[in-house]
C-alpha cells in the first residue's frame, strides 16, 4: 500500500506549496533546509508530480548504499516510473555482474523511452561513459508472432548480446535451444519467453514457468535487451567504434537534479577518476589492453560543468535558502551522570 496520507499531508504544508514557486531554473541551484531522513524521498515524489508533466527528477547520491536507501523509500511512496541506475563494479566497459549490467540497460531503456519520473543514481555512475544507447539500437531484439527472423540469427544475436546458452533456462541472462524452440529470460521481460519457429517465421510466443518449465499464457511480443554494455563493432551500422556517453548527456535538459550535498558527490567523481588511472596503469604493465580513462569517465571538470547546467536542489547543504521546517526530533540525553549533575544530585 502506498503512503498517500504522507504525500497529502506534505502537500498541505505551506512552505512546501511555496517551494513550487521557487523551483530553480536550468543552470541554477537552490539549497533547502529542514529535510531530514526519509523526508527527502517524500519531497522527490511530490516534486515528480508538481514540477511539470513528464519532467524527470534525478537523485544523485554519493554512494551505492545511499542510492539503495533512496530507492527503497521512493518505492514505498510510488512504484510507477521509478528506477535505479547503478554504478559499474568493474572498471571496464563490460560489467561482469549480470544483474548490475541488466539493471543499467533496463533503466536506460526506460529513460530513452521517456517512461521515468524518478531516477536514482550515484555521482560515479553519472560520470561513467557507456555504449549502451548505441547497443540498444543495434542489438536489442523485438520479436512478434509472425516475425520473419531465422532461428539461427536470433541465437547468434543472443550470444552477441551477452546471454549464456544453457540446457535449461533457470535465471535471467540465459537462453536454451531445443529443436525449433528458444527459451530466453532477459532483462526488460516480465517473464521468461518461449519462442517457437515454423521455418524462418516465429509461430508462437508464450510465457513459461522457471520451476515447472511448462508453457503459460500467450505473449503478443518480446523485447530482449543486451546484457553486454557495448555492441561489437560489426553489429553497429557502418561498423566502427561505439559512441560512449555519460548519463548526464542522456538526461533531458529540463531534468531537476536532487543531491543531499554537492561536495561528497564531487569527491566521489574525483576518486573514480584517480582510481581509473591507477588501475589502467596496472593493466598496461601486465600487457592487457586498457582504454584511456576518458573513454570510461567524464573528467571531473567536465562532470561539474554538465551537472551545473541542470536545475538543482541541494537538500542538506548550508546555508539553506529555503527552510521547509521538517526538523529531526530533539536529541534525548541518556547520560545519567550528566542528568544527576543538572538536577544537583
Amino acid at each position: 500500500m502506498k503512503l498517500d496520507q504522507i504525500l497529502n499531508a506534505f502537500d498541505r504544508c505551506a512552505t512546501v506549496r511555496a517551494l513550487a514557486e521557487r523551483i530553480p531554473a536550468r543552470g541554477t541551484t537552490v539549497r533547502l533546509g529542514g529535510v531530514p531522513g526519509s523526508s527527502g524521498a517524500v519531497l522527490a515524489t511530490w516534486l515528480a508530480s508538481h514540477v511539470g508533466a513528464g519532467r524527470l527528477v534525478a537523485i544523485i547520491t554519493a554512494t551505492p548504499g545511499d542510492a539503495e536507501r533512496w530507492l527503497t523509500d521512493l518505492q514505498h511512496l510510488t512504484a510507477a516510473g521509478t528506477a535505479l541506475y547503478p554504478q559499474r563494479e568493474a572498471l571496464g566497459e563490460d560489467e561482469p555482474h549480470f544483474e548490475i549490467a541488466g539493471e543499467r540497460v533496463e533503466t536506460l531503456e526506460a529513460l530513452l523511452r521517456g517512461e521515468l519520473r524518478l531516477l536514482v543514481t550515484t555521482a560515479r555512475a553519472s560520470a561513467e561513459r557507456t555504449g549502451v544507447p548505441s547497443a540498444l539500437e543495434s542489438l536489442r531484439l523485438q520479436l512478434t508472432t509472425g516475425s520473419e527472423r531465422p532461428l539461427r540469427d536470433v541465437v547468434e544475436s543472443l550470444e552477441r548480446m551477452g546471454y549464456t546458452r544453457v540446457p535449461t533456462v533457470a535465471e535471467v541472462a540465459e537462453f536454451s535451444v531445443r529443436g525449433g524452440i528458444v527459451d530466453v529470460y532477459g532483462f526488460g521481460m516480465a517473464s521468461p519467453g518461449r519462442l517457437e519457429w515454423w521455418g524462418d517465421s516465429v509461430s508462437s510466443i508464450r510465457a513459461f514457468d522457471l520451476t515447472t518449465q511448462r508453457s503459460g499464457a500467450e505473449l503478443p511480443d518480446v523485447t530482449i535487451l543486451p546484457i553486454k554494455s557495448v555492441a561489437v563493432d560489426e553489429a553497429l551500422p557502418g561498423g566502427g567504434p561505439v559512441e560512449r556517453r555519460s548519463l548526464l548527456e542522456l538526461l533531458p535538459a529540463d531534468t531537476l537534479i536532487l543531491e543531499e550535498r554537492a561536495h561528497p558527490d564531487e569527491e566521489e567523481v574525483d576518486r573514480a577518476w584517480r582510481e581509473a588511472e591507477h588501475h589502467l596503469d596496472i593493466a598496461r604493465r601486465l600487457g592487457e589492453h586498457a582504454p584511456p580513462r576518458e573513454d570510461l569517465f567524464l573528467d571531473p571538470a567536465e562532470w561539474r560543468r554538465r551537472v551545473a547546467t541542470f536545475a538543482r536542489l541541494l537538500l542538506r547543504d548550508e546555508p539553506a535558502e529555503i527552510q521547509l521546517g521538517f526538523f529531526p526530533p530533539e536529541r534525548v540525553d541518556r547520560d545519567l551522570n550528566h542528568l544527576r549533575g543538572l538536577l544537583g544530585h
